[in-house]
């Protein structure tokens, strides 16, 4: 899977945890999920779930801490999937 199948895939994701539909709009690698996007702690739980349950992955506690913006999230995933 490319690196733009799983942004794609992951911006679908975290669109319904979203608080700032402008920082969406404008999502990028670099695109934080708590200090852009104003996903909260709790959600970003959410997101970890649903990631393994997309890519079909099992995400330990040290990625799940790594897992902050857009690219760290990629990186994690192609690192489970590899």
């Amino acid at each position: 899977m490319t690196k733009e199948e799983i942004t794609n895939k992951l911006t679908g994701i975290v669109q319904p945890y979203i608080q700032n539909q402008e920082a969406f709009d404008n999502i990028s690698e670099d695109t934080d999920f708590i200090s852009d996007l104003e996903i909260n702690s709790a959600n970003l739980v959410d997101i970890v779930l649903d990631v393994e349950d997309e890519f079909k992955i099992e995400i330990d506690n040290d990625s799940m801490e790594k897992m902050t913006s857009v690219k760290a999230v990629v990186a994690i995933i192609q690192e489970k999937q590899a």
